[in-house]
Order: C-alpha cells, then sequence, then structure tokens
C-alpha cells in the first residue's frame, strides 16, 4: 500500500500560516509518505486556496514528496494555459508532479467560466486533454479541434517528466472510468465516494484494462479518504460532519458516509476496506486539526493497516 496526504489549503480566519504549512508537508515527508494532493474549488463556502499555486508553494518546501491536485476541472479551463502552468511547475519541483483531472459534473456553475455544459462538454473535455498533451510533447503543434485551433505553435519548456506527468483521472460514471483508461495513466476515487461505490468503480476499470489490452500494472488505482481519528468514536464523527459542511455547505451532510471517522481501530477498519475494494494507493485527507491528524495517523493508523 501507498500513502498519500492532503496539502493545507484551506485559510482558517483569512490568513494564510507557512510555517505551519511548511511543518505539515516537512513531517508528512519525513513520515514516509509518498506524495501530497490539492482540491480545486474556485466558487464554494470554504476559504480554499488555489492548487497549482499551493502546489507550486509546496514544491519548495519539501523535496522529494510527489504533488498533485485531484482533480483540476480542465473543461473550465483554457487548455494552453494550463498546459503552461503545469509545466512550469513539473520544472520547478523537478518533475514531481501528477496532474489530476475531470469534468466537473453537470452540477457545477458553468456560466461563471463561459463554458456551456450543454454544448459538446466531454468533446471540450477531451480535446483539451489532446492539445495540453501535444504542447507537452511535440516541437510545433499544428491542431485543429473543435474549440480550439493552432497552427505552428510551441510551447517550452516541456515538463521534465516524459512523454509528461503522469494524468490521474476523477470521476464516477461508466463512461468517465472508461475514458480514464483509453486517455489516461490512473484513476482517482473521490472522497465523496462510499468505498461500496469506489469498489464498483474498480471493477469496470479493470474490465476496460483487459478489454484494452493494457497492462495494469502502468495503470494506478488511488482512492481520497476523509478521515478522522478520536479516541473518542462519536466525537469524531461530530468533528468529521462539522469538517464536511464547512469545506461542501449542506452538500457535505450526503457524504458522511463516505467518510472513515472513528476511533484508531475504526479508521484501520475503514482503511483495510477500502484497501480490499482496489486502491493501490490511499490519500488520506483530515478535514481539522491537520497536525495532530497526521501524528495519530502516522503512530496509531498506517502501521496498523499497511
Amino acid at each position: 500500500m501507498r500513502w498519500s496526504i492532503c496539502i493545507p489549503q484551506f485559510v482558517d480566519g483569512g490568513a494564510f500560516d507557512p510555517v505551519a504549512f511548511r511543518d505539515f508537508l516537512a513531517r508528512a515527508q519525513a513520515a514516509g509518505f509518498e506524495s501530497a494532493w490539492t482540491v480545486e474549488q474556485v466558487l464554494g463556502p470554504a476559504p480554499v486556496l488555489g492548487p497549482i499555486e499551493t502546489m507550486t508553494y509546496a514544491a519548495a518546501c519539501v523535496d522529494r514528496m510527489r504533488l498533485g491536485c485531484a482533480v483540476l476541472v480542465t473543461s473550465v479551463h483554457n487548455p494552453v494555459h494550463l498546459a503552461k502552468s503545469l509545466s512550469t511547475l513539473d520544472q520547478v519541483s523537478g518533475g514531481r508532479l501528477d496532474v489530476g483531472i475531470g469534468t466537473g459534473g453537470r452540477s457545477r456553475m458553468f456560466s461563471a467560466f463561459e463554458v456551456d455544459p450543454d454544448d459538446g462538454l466531454i468533446t471540450r473535455f477531451t480535446e483539451g486533454l489532446r492539445l495540453m498533451k501535444a504542447l507537452w510533447t511535440e516541437p510545433k503543434v499544428d491542431f485543429a479541434g473543435r474549440f480550439w485551433r493552432l497552427e505552428g505553435a510551441a510551447m517550452e519548456p516541456k515538463p521534465v517528466q516524459k512523454p509528461h506527468p503522469p494524468v490521474w483521472f476523477g470521476g464516477r460514471a461508466p463512461a468517465a472510468l472508461r475514458r480514464a483508461v483509453r486517455h489516461g495513466d490512473g484513476f482517482i476515487g473521490g472522497g465523496s465516494a462510499t468505498t461500496e461505490d469506489f469498489a464498483g468503480q474498480v471493477a469496470i476499470v479493470r474490465r476496460e484494462l483487459d478489454e484494452q489490452r493494457r497492462d495494469p500494472g502502468g495503470f494506478g488505482i488511488a482512492k481520497r479518504v476523509y478521515i478522522t481519528v478520536d479516541d473518542d468514536a462519536a466525537r469524531a464523527r461530530q468533528q468529521m460532519a462539522a469538517g464536511l459542511v464547512a469545506l461542501y455547505g449542506d452538500a457535505g451532510r450526503r457524504l458522511e458516509s463516505a467518510a472513515v471517522a472513528g476511533t484508531p481501530a475504526d479508521c484501520v477498519r475503514g482503511l483495510r476496506a477500502v484497501a480490499d475494494a482496489g486502491a493501490e494507493m490511499i490519500l488520506v485527507h483530515p478535514l481539522t486539526d491537520l497536525a495532530v491528524q497526521l501524528e495519530r495517523l502516522v503512530a496509531e493508523v498506517i502501521p496498523a493497516t499497511s
């Protein structure tokens, strides 16, 4: 089992704490976490820092952990600008970037980004990914798509990683999971998915890998798990409920069944179930008291789960 952890990007009280941020990531790296991940939430009730900017700062704080976002809603980004930002981040991190992408679902406020979800959203998503990969890998790009057109365009420098940083897909619908296998390097289940749902998603991914004759060893499967450890199980669940509401508003109340909260033994059982469902990497994501939760995970939960 490989372990990853969230990157602190929630600004409590409206002021970023660079010392706490650096200390958290340094401790996570020393504890052996393979990577650290952000989320993207441009609009929402929580004070969430931007993922690319946060990962760039994190790249200067630690020198071994990989850095990722699960996920960037690329359907609302300009792929040329996004390709440049991500290539730059891969360069400044020394080739430690993982790129998580997703369409964003139908309920997102696409009008804020001048995107019509009823006008070829999936085409826009896949076309944008093709364009980013072309800019990352080709010396000159001629691209004639429905949404973007380039003639003899060059983008330098290329990413450090060849042919490009690993691309992880989020999503839950069968079509999205099949798309992940066709175009991606891995699938990362959302923190909003229950373990049972995730197991079903993994089954679809594995069938598609078999049908496309792709080597399963070259395609990663991971899951984000919102988690709270406390000696008092009821208090842990209360803290989790409050954290989900703080992050997602009232919609967070529907996500409690997907989270893991309770005593260390409860959390071990919950994470083992995620591993049994098919996760090769688990991204643990405490929502409150990050430094305290990190120590408890390292000392009491992860050793008993691995």
